[in-house]
């Protein structure tokens, strides 16, 4: 399978990775989460090339995981702003932090907490079932054909 077969393919991971599936545009999301929204500032926070932040920036618009906003007239620029589908990314660069966390993060523990602003305790994401409401780990899980199979 060639990489820019992905989006074709008749599944929801291919799919999903041919749009959030290269390092930088996975970095430039963590940062539009932690609240950077213009180009210089996600340029200078993650130390890459101005065409390498253009490029992973207009394919995430592109998408519509992120959305163009003016902030200046005068010159014109724009800052990049999460849509309700780059909001569902959440739970999944949550997932790769909380393994971050979990497998990477050292002796002092991770670098960054997450606080629940309603009830103000830190948390880390856990997976639970939609209708159950139990928590779901990869054994307790089994794949069935859904409609969109081929």
């Amino acid at each position: 399978m060639k990489w820019d077969d992905l989006a074709n393919e008749p599944c929801s991971v291919a799919r999903t990775v041919a749009v959030i599936g290269d390092r930088w545009t996975l970095m430039i999301l963590r940062e539009v989460f932690l609240g950077i929204r213009r180009f210089e500032d996600f340029q200078a926070r993650l130390g890459i090339s101005r065409t390498i932040t253009a490029e992973r920036l207009k394919a995430l618009v592109d998408e519509g995981v992120l959305k163009k906003v003016a902030y200046q007239d005068r010159p014109l620029r724009h800052e990049y702003r999460l849509t309700d589908k780059g909001l569902d990314l959440y739970p999944v660069i949550m997932a790769i932090v909380n393994f971050g966390d979990r497998h990477y993060a050292g002796e002092a523990g991770p670098p960054l907490l997450h606080r629940h602003k309603a009830c103000g305790c830190d948390f880390a994401p856990v997976m639970t079932c939609s209708e159950c409401h139990a928590p779901v780990g990869a054994r307790d899980v089994e794949t069935r054909a859904g409609p969109g199979a081929v």
